[in-house]
C-alpha cells in the first residue's frame, strides 16, 4: 500500500468524531488493517462466514479478541469485554466483521443486537478519547 493511500485511512481512523459502526467497502479490509497497524491501533479480523448461531458468533469474537476466561458467552458479557479491553491496550481499536451477510440474513435479531453493542462500545471509547471502529462486510462466505 502506498503512503498516499494509507494517509487518508490513517486520518479517518484517528478521527474520534467519525468512529462507530460502518460498512466495509469491498476490497478495503487489507488497507484498513494496515492503516490501523501504522497508527498503533489494534485490528481484529473476525470472519462470520461460517457462524451458525449466536453461540458461534460470540465464541468467534471471544477467540479473535482473546477475551478473558471470565467471558460469559452472552450479550452482557460481550458488552462488558468490549468496554474493557485492558488486555489489548492500544491507541484505538478496529474490528473488521467479514462475510457477515449470511449471518445477518439468518439471525437478524442477533445481528442487530451485536451492532447495537458495537455502537455502544464506540460511544463509550469515544468518551475515553479512544477510537473504536467496526467495519461490517455484508458479503457471504461464498465471496471469501
Amino acid at each position: 500500500m502506498s503512503t498516499s493511500t494509507a494517509r487518508p485511512l490513517n486520518t479517518l481512523l484517528a478521527d474520534l468524531s467519525r468512529a462507530g459502526v460502518r460498512p466495509l467497502p469491498p476490497g478495503s479490509a487489507e488497507r484498513l488493517a494496515a492503516a490501523a497497524s501504522q497508527i498503533g491501533f489494534n485490528c481484529a479480523r473476525i470472519n462470520l462466514g461460517d457462524c451458525e448461531d449466536k453461540a458461534a458468533l460470540l465464541t468467534r469474537i471471544a477467540t479473535v479478541l482473546d477475551f478473558p476466561r471470565w467471558f460469559g458467552h452472552n450479550w452482557d458479557a460481550l458488552a462488558d469485554c468490549l468496554g474493557d479491553l485492558s488486555w489489548r491496550p492500544a491507541k484505538g481499536h478496529v474490528l473488521l466483521l467479514e462475510h457477515a451477510g449470511s449471518f445477518r440474513e439468518r439471525h437478524t435479531e442477533d445481528f442487530e443486537t451485536l451492532l447495537s453493542i458495537l455502537r455502544e462500545s464506540a460511544a463509550f471509547w469515544a468518551g475515553e478519547q479512544i477510537a473504536f471502529w467496526t467495519f461490517v462486510d455484508l458479503s457471504g462466505p461464498e465471496a471469501a
